[in-house]
C-alpha cells in the first residue's frame, strides 16, 4: 500500500515537472529569442586574445584586456537583446556579422560600442563605430544597461535603455557573420545575451 502511494506521488511529481518544462519551452518559443550565454559555461563561444573571462552567478565577465568571446555560429538577420554592466572607463563592445573568427576588428564587423570615455565621443557607447554616430551621448558606466541591436539586411538599429541611439543606419558591407563580445579594458559584465532571427 505504502509503495503504491509513493509510486503515485512520484508519478504526479514527474507529470507536474514535465508540464512546467513544457510551459516554459512554449513561452520561449512564443518570444522567439534564444539565449546565447547561460552564465555557467562558455558553450557555443571561442576565446581569442588574452582577456580573462569569468563565468558564474548567471554572469559572463571580462576583466582584463585584450580579447573576445566569438560565437561558433554565424547569423544573418536578427535582433539581439543584451544586459550589461560597465565601469565608466570600460572599453568593450558587441561585434556583429564578424568576418574573421580569429581577428575581430571594426573593419571586419559592425562594432556596437560600449566605451563612455572613447576619444571621439561621436562613436562612444551606443554608436556603430565608423558607421553611425550617437547623438546625444549616452553613458553606461556604473550601472546595468539594456541594449537592443537590430540587423535586417543593410538596415542597422541600436536602442540603449529604451532610447534609440542609432535610428536607421544603412550599410551593406557585411550581410552575415559571427557575434563577438569584447574585453579591451576595465570590467564588462553580461547577464543576458539573446538573439531572435528576423
Amino acid at each position: 500500500m505504502m509503495q503504491t502511494t509513493l509510486k503515485q506521488i512520484l508519478a504526479i511529481a514527474f507529470s507536474l515537472t514535465i508540464a512546467l518544462l513544457s510551459a516554459n519551452t512554449h513561452a520561449q518559443a512564443q518570444d522567439g529569442y534564444t539565449d546565447l550565454i547561460d552564465g555557467v559555461s562558455l558553450d557555443g563561444w571561442n576565446i581569442i586574445g588574452s582577456a580573462n573571462w569569468v563565468i558564474g552567478k548567471g554572469i559572463v565577465e571580462g576583466n582584463k584586456p585584450s580579447g573576445f568571446l566569438v560565437s561558433s555560429k554565424s547569423y544573418r538577420n536578427f535582433i539581439i537583446r543584451a544586459e550589461f554592466w560597465a565601469e565608466s572607463n570600460t572599453n568593450s563592445g558587441i561585434f556583429i556579422r564578424c568576418q574573421d573568427p580569429n581577428k575581430v576588428t571594426a573593419g571586419k564587423a559592425y562594432e556596437i560600442n560600449i566605451w563612455d570615455t572613447r576619444p571621439g565621443q561621436e562613436y562612444s557607447t551606443g554608436a556603430i563605430v565608423d558607421i553611425a554616430k550617437v547623438n546625444p551621448i549616452h553613458k553606461a558606466g556604473g550601472r546595468w544597461n539594456t541594449m537592443e541591436i537590430t540587423a535586417n539586411g543593410p538596415q542597422l538599429k541600436v536602442m540603449m535603455n529604451g532610447v534609440l541611439t542609432v535610428t536607421d543606419a544603412r550599410d551593406s558591407k557585411f550581410s552575415e557573420g559571427l557575434i563577438a563580445l569584447q574585453s579591451a579594458g576595465g570590467i564588462i559584465k553580461f547577464r543576458k545575451l539573446q538573439i531572435k532571427p528576423i
